[in-house]
């Protein structure tokens, strides 16, 4: 009995995983926050960083298969501008490429110097979570400005200066990037598109190092229960990723706000008791 009950928690963080990380509230965040609760306030840092790994390869294949047109037509359309004489008509997803490429940059630096210095206690990510809440009622209280730029290089820089900040666990990757985005009066849907296309990107290599610990380090992982939490995040993550797409505007990043908010207050509360 006590085994099937573990086994439900991971489930419940898998799916967590697959609905926050699409949504624009930390999964990260999250997951630190109901791995306390699930587990008494063990250490989890090193449990934790691999869970995290293995609950994104689902998140990954959820957004791969769900944007899987647009990424054939980027990978065909590059390898064209590169190897073929077809470059006018296949330089415009070539372009889009690279700006990927600079938008991810940041982020990838950062997470390779500073990974082990990254905190994961409650009250980090209480503040994070906050700090998110209010760059989402930022854009909120911005939303009747015009919303029509497309994505630069420029843009994409500063895209990937605002992402670089989610690997503390709380500040919302996706959310971030929207608010990146939309601080630049580039429409939401284009954000969006941007945001987890460069997610893919950034996943590969993460997405690799987990599964390479699992093989490696067998026995400190619960097969099953890591195997549960993989198919609900994947199964969860290509649903969210559907609502996001067709429902969520910019009015609506209010919610988000106000969600936010209240998990870092609550986080932070947990902390101090």
């Amino acid at each position: 009995m006590d085994y099937i009950i573990e086994l439900i928690k991971y489930i419940i963080l898998g799916i967590i995983q697959g609905i926050t990380e699409i949504f624009p509230v930390s999964s990260s965040g999250h997951l630190v926050l109901f791995s306390h609760l699930f587990m008494g306030g063990e250490d989890l840092n090193q449990s934790l960083t691999l869970f995290l790994m293995i609950t994104n390869i689902g998140s990954f294949l959820a957004l791969l298969i769900f944007y899987i047109k647009d990424v054939k037509e980027l990978i065909v359309d590059s390898w064209k501008f590169v190897f073929t004489k077809e470059r006018e008509k296949s330089q415009q997803n070539f372009f889009y490429v690279l700006k990927l490429i600079i938008a991810v940059v940041p982020i990838g630096i950062v997470g390779l110097l500073f990974k082990d210095l990254i905190p994961t206690n409650l009250l980090s990510v209480g503040i994070s979570l906050i700090v998110t809440s209010l760059l989402l009622l930022g854009i909120y209280l911005l939303r009747h400005r015009t919303f029509e730029n497309d994505i630069t290089y420029k843009n994409a820089l500063i895209i990937g200066l605002f992402q670089m900040f989610a690997v503390l666990p709380g500040l919302s990757r996706s959310g971030i990037t929207m608010v990146g985005g939309l601080s630049q009066r580039i429409t939401l849907s284009k954000v969006i598109k941007f945001s987890f296309l460069s997610y893919l990107i950034v996943s590969i290599p993460v997405s690799l190092l987990g599964l390479y610990d699992a093989i490696k380090n067998p026995g400190t992982i619960d097969i099953l229960g890591f195997s549960l939490a993989f198919i609900f995040s994947f199964i969860f993550s290509y649903l969210t990723v559907h609502v996001m797409s067709k429902f969520v505007k910019v009015k609506n990043l209010i919610w988000f706000s106000i969600y936010a908010f209240t998990v870092g207050i609550i986080s932070i509360i947990l902390f101090i008791i």
